[in-house]
Parts: C-alpha cells; sequence; structure tokens
C-alpha cells in the first residue's frame, strides 16, 4: 500500500540546520508531486514547501523561501527538506503527503485537499 515516512526532526537551536526526509513505497514516485506542510500547536496545518514529479518546479511559503530547499532523489523513492537558519517559529510536527498529479504549483500547493497519502508527521522543536 502506499506509504510516506518522515525522518529526521529532532531538536535543534535557531540559527541551526535539519533535513527531514520522506521516504515513499506502494507507488510510482516518479508520477507525482510531493508537497510538505507542517503543524504547530494550536494552528492549522499550512503548505511549506512542493516539488514536481520531475524535480524542475519547487514552490516555498514566504515564511522558509531562502531558508528551505526542497529536492528529491526519485531512483531512492525520497525527497527532501533541507531547513537551514531555524527559528522558533519553524517548531512544528512535519508532514509529507503525496499530491494528487505530478506538478508543483505556487497557485494550490498549501491546500490539503489537492494531496491524497499523508505520513505520520516528525517533530522539529527550535529552541534555545
Amino acid at each position: 500500500q502506499v506509504q510516506l515516512v518522515e525522518s529526521g526532526g529532532g531538536l535543534v537551536q535557531p540559527g541551526k540546520s535539519l533535513r527531514l526526509s520522506c521516504a515513499s513505497s506502494g507507488f510510482t514516485v516518479d508520477y507525482y508531486g510531493i508537497g510538505w506542510f507542517r503543524q504547530a500547536p494550536g494552528k492549522e496545518r499550512e503548505g511549506v514547501s512542493c516539488i514536481s514529479a520531475s524535480g524542475k518546479s519547487t514552490y516555498y511559503a514566504g515564511s522558509v523561501k531562502g531558508r528551505f530547499t526542497i529536492s528529491r532523489d526519485n531512483a531512492k523513492n525520497t525527497v527532501h527538506l533541507q531547513m537551514n537558519s531555524l527559528k522558533p517559529e519553524d517548531t512544528a510536527v512535519y508532514y509529507c503527503a503525496r499530491g494528487r498529479d505530478k506538478y508543483c504549483s505556487g497557485s494550490y500547493y498549501s491546500d490539503p485537499f489537492q494531496y491524497d497519502y499523508w505520513g505520520q508527521g516528525t517533530q522539529v522543536t527550535v529552541s534555545s
């Protein structure tokens, strides 16, 4: 069956970096865009970034643009989210999700209904 499993979260000091990974199985990853979302306590889930199936198109939320980089290795069925210059406001549970098609669009990357399968999430805590 379709599965997505996030890893790489943890506790990190402000200004430091983390690299999240999303390992997928049960489907041909080359055909689907992948998105990253996050949800902080008491807040709604928000879109962070997405990448198209080919990896040629990416999009970032304004709050992370210039600090986060999304990439994918289709041969390894894995999508990464490199997070640099982390801030306390980046603290959240981070989720990866499979898009309903191969695209990544700034118009709908943050719409959870554009994704059909989700991972269980990985906690990222940024604190001194």
